[in-house]
């Protein structure tokens, strides 16, 4: 996957998180950003992986974010690792 269809996938997952309430309430707390911030920084690659590790967290919500969209459940996290910072990930 490229940035392009990451961004693309990155932003689907903003857009889905605003309508939860509960999700983005969580989101806002996590991050430290506002909902200004939402707005603001959606077209940032460094905001939106950070929309995407918050996001890939829970099992329930990548899966009900995919349903929406229509997607494979593997899409955020593929879109993830195509965004800035995935390289930094250390497994051992």
């Amino acid at each position: 996957m490229g940035p392009d269809q990451a961004q693309v996938i990155a932003l689907q997952a903003l857009g889905w998180m605003a309508g939860q309430d509960e999700i983005c309430t969580t989101f806002l707390g996590a991050s430290g950003a506002s909902v200004d911030d939402l707005r603001d920084r959606a077209a940032e690659p460094a905001f939106q992986a950070a929309v995407l590790d918050f996001l890939t967290m829970d099992d329930n919500w990548v899966m009900a974010f995919c349903d929406a969209q229509g997607l494979a459940y593997d899409m955020p996290l593929r879109a993830r690792y195509a965004l800035p910072g995935a390289e930094q990930v250390h497994w051992t």
